[in-house]
C-alpha cells in the first residue's frame, strides 16, 4: 500500500522493484521517525502552508520548523533513490499521499482543534496538497520519464468524518460528523486537481465506496476482510471503478498457499455475480494496510503473496 518497515530508502526500493516489477511505488518508510510518517510526509508537500509536531502531533503554524524540512528531507533522498535505481523504468508508478480529509482530521489548528471542524482550513489544505500533490507527480516523472504515475489518496479517517468519530482535542468528546455532501465535493476537488489516475484507499471498517467513486476516483483500495455492503462493491464494479484488494494483514501473519488466496476471491467473484473471466482485469491485490509494521522478512513475504496469488486471477 506503501509503507514498508525499515529506514534505508535504497534498500525499500530494490525490495519493491524486484518483488512488484509491474507496479512498483515510492516506498514510504515511518521508522525513520518525524517526518516520515504519513502526516509529516504528506505536509512535506503541502505549498504556502507550514507545519510543526508538537506533544499532540502535527499542527498548522504560521511558518515551518525543523520537523516540516525534516520531512522534505526525506522525500528529497526517496526521489534520489528512484532516479538512482528505476529512472529507466517504464510502466505504472505509483506514489501515495494523505487524502485531504485524513489530513485535515490529523493536523491541528493554532488553537487546538483539528482543521476538519474548519471549512475555510479544509478549503485552504486541499487547494495546497492538490498543489503539491501535482508538484510531486511532476518531479517523479522528471525522474523516471518512462513512468504512468498514479496517485493513491489514504483516507482511512474519512469515515470516522461522516460518522461523527474523530475525537476533540481534549479526548473527552467527539467532532461532530460532517455532511456526506460535503466530504465528497472536497474530495473530489482534490482529485480533479491531481493529473494522472487517482486511487482512494481506506482500509477502516465502512469504507463509504460510493463517495469515493463519486468523487472521481479511478479506483478504490479496501480491506477484502472488512467488507460489509456486497451491493455497494457490486455497484461499483458495474460502474467500471477498479478494485484494488487487501487480501493479506499489514503486520506478521500466517499467510495460506497463494492459490488458496485467489480460490477465496474467485468465490467472492461468483457471489457478487460477474463472470469469471472479468475477475483480473477488474482487481489488483495488495496488502490490507501498509506493511511499516511488519517485519521485514514478512513484508517481502506479503508483496510476493499478493504478486502470486494474482497469477492464479489470470484466465486460462
Amino acid at each position: 500500500m506503501g509503507s514498508l518497515p525499515g529506514t534505508d530508502p535504497v534498500e525499500a526500493l530494490r525490495v519493491v522493484l524486484g518483488e512488484l516489477p509491474d507496479l512498483p511505488h515510492l516506498p514510504e518508510l515511518p521508522g525513520r521517525g518525524a517526518g516520515a510518517d504519513l502526516l509529516g510526509r504528506s505536509a512535506a508537500l503541502l505549498v504556502d502552508l507550514a507545519v510543526d509536531l508538537t506533544p499532540a502531533g502535527w499542527r498548522l503554524v504560521p511558518r515551518g520548523g525543523v520537523d516540516q524540512r525534516r520531512a522534505r528531507e526525506f522525500l528529497a533522498r526517496d526521489l534520489d533513490a528512484l532516479h538512482d535505481l528505476a529512472a529507466g523504468y517504464t510502466g505504472t508508478l505509483k506514489v501515495q499521499a494523505a487524502g485531504p480529509w485524513t489530513l485535515a482530521a490529523g493536523l491541528e489548528r493554532m488553537r487546538g482543534d483539528r482543521a476538519v471542524v474548519d471549512p475555510g482550513a479544509r478549503r485552504d489544505l486541499g487547494q495546497s496538497l492538490a498543489e503539491g500533490i501535482a508538484a510531486h507527480v511532476a518531479e517523479v516523472s522528471a525522474r523516471v520519464p518512462g513512468a504512468r504515475v498514479v496517485v493513491q489518496l489514504d483516507e482511512p479517517s474519512v469515515p470516522a468524518v461522516l460518522q461523527g468519530g474523530l475525537p476533540t482535542a481534549s479526548g473527552f468528546g467527539k467532532l461532530p460528523a460532517v455532511e456526506a455532501s460535503a466530504v465528497q465535493q472536497e474530495l473530489a476537488a482534490v482529485v480533479e486537481a491531481v493529473p494522472g489516475p487517482v486511487v482512494v484507499h481506506c482500509c477502516a471498517n465502512r469504507a463509504p465506496l460510493e463517495l469515493f467513486r463519486a468523487s472521481g476516483a479511478a479506483a478504490v483500495s479496501f480491506d477484502h476482510g472488512l467488507v460489509q455492503d456486497q451491493d455497494a462493491v457490486g455497484t461499483a464494479v458495474d460502474a467500471g471503478l477498479h478494485l484494488v484488494l487487501g487480501v493479506v494483514p499489514g503486520t506478521d501473519a500466517t499467510l495460506p498457499a497463494p492459490k488458496a488466496t485467489a480460490s477465496r476471491l474467485r468465490a467472492w467473484w461468483n457471489e457478487l455475480g460477474f463472470a469469471a473471466d472479468e475477475l483480473a482485469g477488474a482487481v489488483t491485490l495488495s496488502p490490507a494496510c501498509g506493511l511499516a509494521g511488519a517485519s521485514p522478512a514478512y513484508a517481502r513475504q506479503a508483496l510476493t503473496h499478493v504478486r502470486e496469488a494474482a497469477r492464479y486471477l489470470l484466465p486460462e
